[in-house]
Order: C-alpha cells, then sequence, then structure tokens
C-alpha cells in the first residue's frame, strides 16, 4: 500500500512538470511573435529565393513572400540572397495560404517619405511630362513645374527627360502624398554666389571664359558666371557677320574680352573679335593700288558686290567696274554670293575701312583696240539690237554697240522713226563713221554705203530743167513733188500759175503728176525750187531753141553743098 502512494505521487509529479514544460513553451512561442500592425515597416531575413517570389521571415508566425522583381535596381538586376537582412512592409495578415503580404517597394518609399522635409536638396531624375510641368522620380514621385524648370523658360521639356538634377522641395504635404520640387531655387542661389564672385574680380580688358546663353538678331549674351554680358554682333568678326547664329550657338563656352564695365549698374559690354590683331592696320601694305587680288563673294547689292579678301577685310566691285562694254543692270547677272573671283585692287581707304576693286580691268579694254579691228571706212554687219528714237545700235564687237544716227539711215528720205525701217534682229551693213574711245562711242552709217545722190543734183537738174512728178504733199505755202525717189522739189504758191492762186489745195491733190520747171538748186540745204508757170515759158523757148537749131542745122548743109560742087571744079581744072 507504501508502494501504491508513493507510485502515484510520482506519477502527479510528472503530470505536474509536463504541463509547467508545456506552459512555459507556449509562453515561449507566443513571446517570439511580433505584434505587427498593418503599415508598418520591419526588419526581414531572406529564408528561400523560388523562382520569382522571395520569401521572407519578420518574425512573425507566418512567413511573408515579395515579387523578385521589387529587389531590382535601375539595370533590372537584383543580387538578393538567402540569408540577406531587408526593411519590408507588412501590407496584409495570413491569406488562404497562410502567408503574409509584404513589399519592399513600399517600404522604400515609405522611408524616403520619413526622411523627406521642407527645404531639403533631393536628387532626382526626370520621368515624364505631364501636365503644367515634369514628373520627377526622387524615390517616390514628385512635381517640377515648368516655370521652376531653369532661369528660363524652357520650350522643348521633352529634352530633359531622362536627365538627373538636383532639386529643393518648395512644398510637402505627406497626408496627401504631394511634393512640389523647383530646380530654379537652386540656380538662383548658385549664380547669386557667382555674380558675387564674378563682380570681385571682373575688371575691363579682362579676358574671361563664359558661356553663349542667348541669341538675338543684335547679338549674343555671355554668361560669365551670375552676370551677362552682351556681346555685339559687330564686335564678333571684323568680317561681316550676317547673323550671331553664324559665329555662336546657345551653349558654347567661349574667350571673349571685357570692353566696358558699369559696375553699379552691372553692365558688361564683350568683344570677341578684340582678341586678335585688327586686319585693316596692314591692309595698305597687303593689298597695294593696281595689284591683283582673289576673293570670295560675300554679299550682293544693286549697287554692286562685296568681296572678302581676307578674315575682316573686304573690298566692293562697282557694278560700273564689272563689264567694260556691257551694261550690268544687277551684279547677280554675272557674280553669285559664294563665287572666288579675282580682281585689281582700285582705290583703298584705310580710315574709312574701304577698298574699291575693279573686275573689268583683268582684262584689256576692248575699246583700246576697236579702232584696230574696225578703223574708220570698214564695212562692217552686224544685228539690230536695239531702235530708239534717235536711231538704231547695232552689235559690232563682243559687248560693243555702234550707233547708226536717224540722219545716217538715208541720204533722201524723210525718217519719222527708225522703226518705219528696221526693227530688232535685222542683219544690216554700215560703215564705220567716228569710234570715240574716250568716251566709248562709235558711230556708223548705213546711208554712206551708197553715193549722195545731192552731190550730182546740181548737174541733173540745172536751172531750166523741165520735170515731171508726183505730188507728195500740198500746204498753204506750196506743192511739194517728188523729183526722184526720195528728192522732193517745191513749188511755191507764186511760182503755181501768172494769175493769182488762193490755195494750192484748190490746184493740185496729193498723187497728182505734174510738169514743173527748175528754178533754182541748193544742195547745201538739199532743197529744189521748182516752178509751174514758167513751163509755157520753157516749151515756147524750147520750140525756139529746136526752131533756131533746125536752121542752122539747114545753112549749114547747104553750104556743105556749094563747097563741094566747087572742090570738083578745082579738081577738074
Amino acid at each position: 500500500m507504501v508502494e501504491t502512494k508513493e507510485n502515484n505521487n510520482t506519477d502527479e509529479f510528472m503530470d505536474d512538470e509536463f504541463e509547467d514544460m508545456e506552459q512555459s513553451f507556449k509562453e515561449l512561442f507566443e513571446n517570439s511573435i511580433k505584434e505587427l500592425n498593418v503599415g508598418d515597416v520591419v526588419e526581414g531575413t531572406v529564408l528561400q529565393i523560388n523562382g520569382d517570389m522571395v520569401v521572407v521571415d519578420v518574425g512573425y508566425k507566418s512567413e511573408g513572400i515579395i515579387p523578385l522583381s521589387e529587389f531590382a535596381d535601375e539595370n533590372g538586376q537584383t543580387d538578393i540572397k538567402v540569408g540577406d537582412k531587408v526593411d519590408v512592409l507588412f501590407e496584409r495578415r495570413e491569406n488562404e495560404n497562410g502567408l503574409i503580404s509584404l513589399s519592399k517597394e513600399k517600404a522604400d518609399r515609405q522611408k524616403i517619405w520619413n526622411n523627406l522635409e521642407e527645404g531639403a536638396v533631393v536628387e532626382g531624375r526626370i520621368a515624364a511630362r505631364i501636365k503644367g510641368g515634369l514628373s520627377v522620380d526622387i524615390g517616390v514621385n514628385a512635381f517640377l513645374p515648368g516655370s521652376q524648370v531653369d532661369l528660363r523658360p524652357v520650350r522643348n521639356l521633352d529634352k530633359l527627360l531622362g536627365e538627373t538634377f538636383e532639386f529643393k522641395i518648395i512644398k510637402l504635404n505627406k497626408r496627401r502624398g504631394n511634393i512640389v520640387l523647383s530646380r530654379r531655387v537652386l540656380l538662383e542661389e548658385q549664380r547669386e554666389s557667382l555674380r558675387q564672385k564674378t563682380l570681385e574680380t571682373l575688371a575691363e580688358d579682362q579676358e574671361v571664359v563664359g558661356v553663349v546663353k542667348n541669341l538675338t538678331d543684335y547679338g549674343a549674351f555671355i554668361d560669365l558666371g551670375g552676370i551677362d554680358g552682351l556681346l555685339h554682333i559687330t564686335d564678333m568678326s571684323w568680317g561681316r557677320v550676317a547673323h550671331p547664329s553664324d559665329v555662336l550657338a546657345v551653349g558654347d563656352k567661349v574667350k571673349v574680352k571685357v570692353l566696358k564695365f558699369d559696375r553699379e549698374k552691372e553692365r558688361v559690354s564683350l568683344g570677341l573679335k578684340q582678341l586678335t590683331a585688327d586686319p585693316w592696320l596692314s591692309v595698305a601694305e597687303k593689298y597695294p593700288t593696281g595689284s591683283r587680288v582673289t576673293g570670295k563673294v560675300v554679299s550682293l547689292t544693286d549697287y554692286g558686290a562685296f568681296v572678302e579678301l581676307d578674315e575682316g577685310v573686304e573690298g566692293l566691285i562697282h557694278v560700273s567696274e564689272m563689264s567694260w562694254t556691257k551694261r550690268i543692270k544687277h551684279p547677280s547677272k554675272i557674280l553669285s554670293i559664294g563665287d572666288e573671283v579675282e580682281s585689281v585692287v582700285l582705290a583703298v581707304d584705310v580710315p574709312n575701312r574701304r577698298i574699291s576693286l575693279g573686275l573689268k580691268q583683268t582684262e584689256r579694254n576692248p575699246w583700246e583696240i576697236i579702232g584696230e579691228k574696225f578703223p574708220v571706212g570698214t564695212i562692217i554687219e552686224g544685228q539690230v539690237k536695239n531702235i530708239t528714237d534717235f536711231g538704231i545700235f547695232v552689235g559690232v564687237d563682243d559687248g560693243i554697240d555702234g550707233l547708226v544716227h536717224i540722219s545716217d539711215l538715208s541720204w533722201t528720205k524723210r525718217i519719222k522713226h527708225p522703226s518705219e525701217l528696221y526693227k530688232k534682229g535685222d542683219v544690216v551693213k554700215a560703215v564705220v563713221l567716228n569710234i570715240d574711245q574716250d568716251n566709248e562711242r562709235f558711230s556708223l552709217g548705213i546711208k554712206q554705203l551708197a553715193a549722195d545722190p545731192w552731190q550730182t543734183i546740181a548737174t541733173r537738174y540745172a536751172p531750166g530743167t523741165m520735170i515731171q512728178g508726183k505730188v507728195t504733199s500740198v500746204t498753204d505755202f506750196g506743192i511739194f513733188l517728188e523729183v526722184e525717189e526720195g528728192i522732193e522739189g517745191l513749188i511755191h504758191v507764186s511760182e503755181i500759175s501768172k494769175e493769182k492762186v488762193d490755195s494750192p489745195k484748190d490746184f493740185a491733190k496729193v498723187g497728182d503728176n505734174l510738169e514743173a520747171v527748175v528754178l533754182h538748186v541748193d544742195t547745201e540745204d538739199k532743197k529744189i525750187a521748182l516752178s509751174i508757170k514758167h513751163v509755157a515759158h520753157q516749151k515756147e523757148k524750147a520750140e525756139v531753141d529746136a526752131f533756131l537749131g533746125s536752121q542752122k542745122s539747114a545753112t549749114s548743109n547747104l553750104g556743105d553743098i556749094f563747097k563741094g560742087a566747087l572742090d570738083k571744079a578745082g579738081d577738074k581744072e
């Protein structure tokens, strides 16, 4: 009985011990499980990596899984391994599989949010363009207004995509999850710091390096370090600059010279060409008058072409100096921008920076040799190039036209306008009358191809000669009668009839054939005076002369007969 009681006591003791141990293990297990709340960021340990999922132990009664992609870096690479410690966000308690939901990405964002504060400077990458500005990735998404991108408005925001900069947080609302950034604020602070340093060291005649900030039609603004200087277009080069963009581009680093500096107004005038010597200082020696030079045509105007002989040195070929013979209406007719052209220096004016050039002087003046080719009296054949009121121009040689004055078209015809006889393109013959080399005039004559009929008029139409002609004109003072082609005589109203004639128009009309007597011939003034009233008298005189002539002939014949008879009688004796 005693033994039984002892055994029972022992069993009771063992049961109590097991119960205590079970209770201790339970308490230890329960104590080992952390109390986690949704949204907490906790440290976990990587237990397994299964394909694209990572199993993490955060000390909770169940493990959690996280997509492997959340551990990838910017290049998409992952170097996570079993045993690594990671911070994760507790998202949800156990699901139907008994696993809790964790997130590394959200934990990273949460930590970033906890470290953000207004006024802090952060680094971020411009991720996308959105309404009103840009989206910036600083670990979390933040908004960069367009007005806060740079010191000056940026027209093309897309060119900044993917770029990384420093920004200042100017507004922060953690509750709403809003962050507003500014890059401009930092740039202004940097610029102000640079400006103070630049103002302390900047001085006239100093050579400095700056960055082209902006281009205008009249020049370029150069950032010297917090302060802008103006490089005027006239100070960019000793030569011609059509637009500042021909020399510089925004963003270029350029060395310039400080020409003027107003410290109070903070105005700086800069020069680029002043870094090199003025090329005009050696122009007189380099381009003496009469020398031949070669240059490039850089500009054309109505009055000539500008030729660049050297950087900063240009000469003008005036339109009048382009050809000896051709009338150049515009330089573009023979030259184009970019042409390499040879010319002769005519004059150099260094004080006014002018060089006069001649293009035609590279060849011999054709007017100097035209007299040798076509001496006076030469008969030439050429095409009618132009017709004017005073004559026609006939092509003689390349670029040289000769003038046939209206008075040298015909000896006899009355020509009101040369177009009555010729038109452009007609080929005519003419005689060289005169060559004036000094005034570049070439005189031709067409009527001189034939003899002047007036030189023989006086002998062919002596006073008293009876002529017949056609009425060409009737005026109040008389009648014009064509003696021969192109030659007219005047029957004055007083010579129409012995009786009084009130008007010549009552006596004859144009086209009538009349008979008249030559009264007088004036070869110098080319006039022939005719008379109708002397026709009857002249006819009577002609009849008398004819009769007397016949009587004289008859008497002469009778004397010859008597003389012949006497001669025969003498022979018989």
